[in-house]
């Protein structure tokens, strides 16, 4: 059984980005971790109220887009500006090894946790050998 993990990000996503609020849009860091059980993704999105987070599954992808408030007004007299404010945004292709119906998100300290639970087909098992 293949251990490639069945979640990829697109190439072309970011051409793909198509919100309506005008600005910058960041694509958050991510680690994907995977067990026996599940696929579980992790997202920095810092500064990102949970309410103004949405995790969605259509058609084999799995959009993360956090929306962040600007921190300054429009008008701001920046002396120096380094930190970048805007959206997150991320889509990833997942395989149908996931049942869909059981992901999970949890948003703890500025990081998104997705689980994604392989469906049984896919999980390994151990088949007993036995002696004749």
């Amino acid at each position: 059984m293949s251990t490639e993990t069945p979640v990829k990000t697109p190439p072309q996503e970011e051409q793909n980005v198509e919100l309506t609020r005008t600005g910058q849009v960041f694509r958050p860091l991510v680690d994907i971790l995977e067990n026996r059980e599940e696929l579980c993704i992790l997202a920095d999105m810092p500064g990102v109220d949970t309410q103004q987070i949405d995790v969605k599954f259509e058609d084999g992808s799995l959009t993360i887009h956090g929306r962040v408030k600007p921190r300054q007004a429009e008008d701001a007299n920046f002396l120096l500006r380094e930190y970048g404010v805007g959206d997150l945004y991320r889509v990833f292709q997942v395989s149908e090894a996931i049942d869909a119906a059981k992901i999970r998100a949890e948003y703890t300290d500025g990081v998104l946790t997705l689980h994604l639970p392989k469906v049984e087909a896919v999980k390994p098992r151990k088949i007993e050998v036995q002696a004749k």
